[in-house]
Protein backbone atom coordinates (compact mmCIF):
# COMPACT_ATOMS: atom_id res chain seq x y z
CA UNK A 1 0.00 0.00 0.00
CA UNK A 2 1.32 3.41 -0.96
CA UNK A 3 0.29 6.55 0.86
CA UNK A 4 -0.62 9.06 -1.83
CA UNK A 5 0.50 12.71 -1.66
CA UNK A 6 -3.06 13.98 -1.32
CA UNK A 7 -6.08 13.46 0.88
CA UNK A 8 -9.67 12.63 0.06
CA UNK A 9 -12.52 15.13 0.20
CA UNK A 10 -13.01 14.22 3.86
CA UNK A 11 -9.35 14.98 4.65
CA UNK A 12 -8.47 11.34 5.20
CA UNK A 13 -5.38 9.68 3.75
CA UNK A 14 -5.61 8.02 0.33
CA UNK A 15 -3.76 4.83 -0.48
CA UNK A 16 -2.88 3.04 -3.70
CA UNK A 17 -2.73 -0.72 -3.88
CA UNK A 18 -0.84 -1.85 -6.97
CA UNK A 19 2.17 -3.93 -7.92
CA UNK A 20 2.86 -1.68 -10.91
CA UNK A 21 5.04 1.35 -10.06
CA UNK A 22 4.58 2.48 -13.66
CA UNK A 23 0.79 2.68 -13.46
CA UNK A 24 -0.86 5.98 -14.34
CA UNK A 25 -1.78 6.71 -10.73
CA UNK A 26 1.70 5.78 -9.47
CA UNK A 27 3.31 8.10 -12.01
CA UNK A 28 0.89 10.90 -11.12
CA UNK A 29 1.76 10.47 -7.43
CA UNK A 30 5.49 10.54 -8.30
CA UNK A 31 5.03 13.75 -10.29
CA UNK A 32 3.07 15.42 -7.50
CA UNK A 33 5.65 14.38 -4.91
CA UNK A 34 8.42 15.83 -7.09
CA UNK A 35 6.50 19.10 -7.41
CA UNK A 36 5.88 19.21 -3.66
CA UNK A 37 9.58 18.68 -2.91
CA UNK A 38 10.57 21.37 -5.39
CA UNK A 39 8.04 23.75 -3.87
CA UNK A 40 9.35 22.96 -0.38
CA UNK A 41 12.86 23.96 -1.49
CA UNK A 42 11.53 27.29 -2.75
CA UNK A 43 9.49 27.86 0.41
CA UNK A 44 12.52 27.11 2.57
CA UNK A 45 14.64 29.60 0.64
CA UNK A 46 11.91 32.23 0.96
CA UNK A 47 11.46 31.61 4.69
CA UNK A 48 15.20 31.90 5.26
CA UNK A 49 15.21 35.17 3.37
CA UNK A 50 12.39 36.55 5.51
CA UNK A 51 14.07 35.42 8.72
CA UNK A 52 17.34 37.08 7.71
CA UNK A 53 15.59 40.37 6.91
CA UNK A 54 15.49 42.51 10.07
CA UNK A 55 12.87 44.73 8.43
CA UNK A 56 10.45 41.86 7.74
CA UNK A 57 7.20 42.55 9.47
CA UNK A 58 4.83 40.24 11.28
CA UNK A 59 2.74 39.71 8.15
CA UNK A 60 5.76 38.49 6.14
CA UNK A 61 6.90 36.21 8.95
CA UNK A 62 3.41 34.74 9.42
CA UNK A 63 3.09 34.14 5.66
CA UNK A 64 6.51 32.45 5.52
CA UNK A 65 5.66 30.29 8.53
CA UNK A 66 2.27 29.32 7.10
CA UNK A 67 3.82 28.22 3.78
CA UNK A 68 6.62 26.41 5.66
CA UNK A 69 4.13 24.45 7.75
CA UNK A 70 2.21 23.44 4.62
CA UNK A 71 5.42 22.32 2.91
CA UNK A 72 6.60 20.42 5.98
CA UNK A 73 3.30 18.53 5.99
CA UNK A 74 3.81 17.57 2.35
CA UNK A 75 7.41 16.49 2.93
CA UNK A 76 6.47 14.40 5.98
CA UNK A 77 3.71 12.67 4.00
CA UNK A 78 6.27 11.81 1.29
CA UNK A 79 8.76 10.55 3.87
CA UNK A 80 6.13 8.35 5.50
CA UNK A 81 5.01 7.06 2.11
CA UNK A 82 8.53 6.20 0.99
CA UNK A 83 9.47 4.75 4.35
CA UNK A 84 6.38 2.56 4.48
CA UNK A 85 5.22 3.91 7.87
CA UNK A 86 1.53 4.22 7.04
CA UNK A 87 0.48 5.05 10.61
Amino acid sequence: MRLLPWTGADGKACYLSTDDPGSLLSRLADDIEAAQLSSAEQVLAGARSVLHDPKAGERAVRFALTRTVESLGDVLRIAISRGGDNR
